[in-house]
Parts: structure tokens; sequence; C-alpha cells
């Protein structure tokens, strides 16, 4: 299952959204990557696919250009203000399930949404330490961004497969008898060894 869930509207910054897609997806793997565009097999339940992979991620970018914040419907209202918003969803699912949340900040000039911009449902958002990539340096941008999520990544080598050995379990307690001419008393060698001294 992909460890990295990117969140995004699609009307907002589409190119530098694809390279950060290229970008992550060369240096983790594409198949560490969800991105619904990309990860949604035909026919799948999108609804079903997208709220059970935002919830068991293990890191979500949320993805942030300048048009992200205020997009709007042809009605003229705000789409992150909709309940029914994916991109909201996405985010609350994630928070709720106590998963890293790390806002992208695409641009040089995008500013990371203040907590009160947002709706109560995602507003911790606001609060969270962002990364940026900058348009003006993108190569180094995108090199450091993976770097950084590399990083925050649980170690894949730490998390033994199924068909791992098993851990031995600890054995009896073992006692062992010292004889010091002279005397001497009883002294507890290690937590599992005991040391009579005779």
């Amino acid at each position: 299952m992909p460890r990295v869930f990117l969140s995004f509207r699609k009307r907002d910054s589409r190119w530098m959204r694809e390279r950060v897609y290229r970008a992550l997806s060369e240096r983790l793997g594409a198949e560490e990557i969800f991105k619904s565009s990309e990860s949604i097999p035909p026919g799948a339940d999108f609804t079903e696919v997208l709220v059970s992979q935002a919830a068991a991620c293990k890191l979500m970018c949320v993805l942030i250009g300048p048009e992200w914040l205020d997009a709007r419907n042809e009605d003229g209202v705000r789409l992150l203000d909709r309940d029914h918003d994916w991109v909201r969803l996405e985010i609350a699912t994630a928070l709720r399930a106590g998963n890293r949340v790390v806002p992208v900040l695409l641009g040089d000039a995008t500013m990371l949404p203040d907590a009160s911009e947002l709706p109560a449902a995602i507003a911790e958002l606001g609060r969270l330490q962002f990364l940026r990539v900058p348009e003006t340096h993108l190569p180094d941008g995108l090199e450091q961004l993976g770097e950084a999520l590399e990083a925050l990544l649980p170690d894949a080598a730490a998390d033994p497969g199924p068909d791992a050995a098993p851990t031995p379990e600890p054995g009896p307690p073992v006692t062992m008898t010292a004889h010091v001419s002279g005397g001497g008393s009883a002294y507890q060698a290690a937590r599992d060894q005991t040391i009579n001294l005779t």
C-alpha cells in the first residue's frame, strides 16, 4: 500500500504538481505514492479508495499552490467550505487518523493558510510546519523535498515482513556460582544472572 498520499486541487499549479509527483516517484518508487489520477484503477469506487488511502497513509503531502485556498465553484462558493469537497475530506480523514500531514507550498510566493481561514475540520493544517518547492530553483527544491519526506517515512527495514524469522524468546535466568577466597557477598551481575560468592 502506498505510504505517501498526494492531496491536491486539480485546477491549482498543475505543472508543478506533476513535477512533484514524478520526482517523488523516482526517489521513493511509484508504488509508494498515491495520486488519485494515477492510483485508482478503472471501475473502482473512488470514494472508498480515497477515504481508505487517506486514513491508511503514513504521510500526506497537501500540495498548496496560489489558487488552493480561494478556489470557487460557478456559484462563487469557496470549494473548501463545502462539506463534500474532496480536498477537505482527504485532509480531515488523515488528521483524524493521526497520520503525519505536511503542507507543501508550490511556488515562491504561496503562503500557508492561517488556521482561521480554514474550515474547523482541517484548521490544524494552518499550524503545521510546511515545506516549500520554489519555482525559481525547482530542481533543488524537488531534491530537498524528496530528502525531507524520505527522512519522515518509517524505515521499511525496521518493519520485518511476514516471512521474517521471529525474535527468540529469552531463556530462563542463569544462576552462576563463583568461589572467592577470603569470602565475599552476593551481588546482581545482570538482570538475568545472579552470582553467589561463597
